[in-house]
Order: structure tokens, then sequence, then C-alpha cells
């Protein structure tokens, strides 16, 4: 007869080193534009899934793109100075 046994003390026993880094969460912070903007575009999308989208539909979704673009654009730019590993240019 095999035992069963629980694996609680090892999952919870590495918990504290679970958690994100410093580093991760300043990246997470500088992708938060990109984030939401692409969140706005999804809504936009969402709203017209069950009905023909009217031309107030159309332009909330090409301002919702343009801002999703803008965003990543931003985004781009700010890392643009940015040294890529491994010396690449």
């Amino acid at each position: 007869m095999s035992h069963i046994v629980t694996v609680q003390d090892t999952v919870t026993a590495f918990a504290d080193f679970l958690e994100p880094t410093a580093a991760e969460l300043d990246a997470i912070e500088r992708e938060m534009p990109v984030i939401l903007a692409d969140v706005d575009l999804l809504d936009a999308y969402i709203t017209t899934l069950d009905r023909t989208p009217t031309e107030l539909d159309n332009r909330r979704i090409r301002r919702a793109r343009r801002r999703a673009l803008a965003a990543r654009l931003a985004q781009l730019n700010q890392t643009d100075g940015a040294s890529l590993p491994g010396g690449a240019a």
C-alpha cells in the first residue's frame, strides 16, 4: 500500500522566495501604462461583441487602439537608451 504524503510543507517552505523582486516590481510599474491601455482597448471591443458597432463604438475602438500604440511607443522610447544584454546593438 502506498502512502499519500502532503506537499504543503514543501510548497509553503519557499513562499518567501516566490515573492517578486524589487526589479520585477519596477518592470511591472514601467509596463503599467501599456497594460492599462490594452485593458481599455479590450473593453472597447467587448462592448461591441453582442451588437453591431455604432459610429461611436468605432471611434472608441480607434481611440483605444491609438492610446495602446502610443503607450507601447512611449515604453519603447523610454527603454531605448538602456543597454541590451550581451552587448547587442
